[in-house]
């Protein structure tokens, strides 16, 4: 599967994609722009150091993005190298997990956007399931253990070693922060391509448990809203969700409210 993410035909497609995306630099101060010119000048050099194991990822560079709610989000922002990388490992592992993925998750799929997460949301209230348990999810991914992900990858049949020992780099390449690089034990940056599908495979057996349920429910990113039709019903789902995310998926409690 390695030599698949890093054959010619992914990487320019990757490639492409990093390109049209843009962005700001990574902590080598490498802009967008360049990348083409350094991958031609050094690509034999990186192709072999991820195949016998020696690649080491660069430490993401920590952004703060204001929320419009309050409060900020953390970004971790990867060299435009690692952030090819990362992209050519995405156009790989996407095909083998989506087409298993939860039909009412819509963050981060092809052939769907947040309009239609609206849109379902919309039919399902008029549908008349007008009370909604919202579960925010933003710090679930960050407090995921990285032993339970690399699991998670193994569980779908994901065996190629040099491939799962580049993940879990990129998941302990570390954050930089006022010039220093802080580990990274648990979780991955959000801000790289890789991250989004990673994400959506750890909260994959959350959504498979709504559906156990026959909950009705959106999912974009980390943010969940299950409907239901009475305060009595919301505050039951809230309370046995809140229990199974606190029991099977992580310590932590998230952030949740009905409303």
């Amino acid at each position: 599967m390695i030599e698949q993410v890093l054959s010619r035909a992914n990487m320019l497609s990757a490639l492409a994609r990093v390109e049209t995306n843009n962005g700001i630099h990574g902590v080598d101060g490498m802009s967008v722009k360049t990348l083409r010119e350094h991958i031609v000048q050094n690509w034999q050099t990186i192709r072999e150091s991820i195949i016998n194991g020696t690649y080491e990822p660069s430490p993401v560079r920590r952004v703060e993005i204001p929320k419009p709610n309050g409060g900020i989000r953390l970004l971790g922002i990867p060299t435009v190298t690692d952030r090819l990388i990362q992209q050519a490992i995405t156009h790989v592992l996407a095909p083998v997990f989506d087409p298993k993925f939860s039909e009412h998750r819509y963050g981060f799929r092809p052939q769907r956007r947040g309009h239609d997460a609206v849109r379902k949301a919309q039919a399902l209230i008029q549908e008349g399931y007008r009370i909604v348990v919202d579960l925010d999810l933003e710090k679930f991914f960050d407090r995921d253990h990285h032993d339970r992900l690399m699991a998670r990858l193994a569980e779908k049949k994901i065996t190629d070693k040099p491939l799962l020992k580049l993940i879990r780099k990129y998941l302990q390449s570390g954050v930089m922060v006022n010039g220093l690089v802080e580990p990274t034990t648990e979780g991955a940056p959000q801000g790289g391509p890789l991250s989004p599908l990673l994400s959506n495979i750890i909260l994959d057996e959350l959504d498979k448990e709504l559906e156990k349920r026959s909950l009705r429910f959106v999912r974009y990113a980390d943010d969940c809203n299950i409907y239901v039709k009475t305060w009595k019903a919301g505050k039951r789902v809230k309370e046995s969700v809140t229990q199974f995310i606190e029991k099977k998926l992580t310590e932590d409690k998230p952030s949740e409210k009905c409303g």
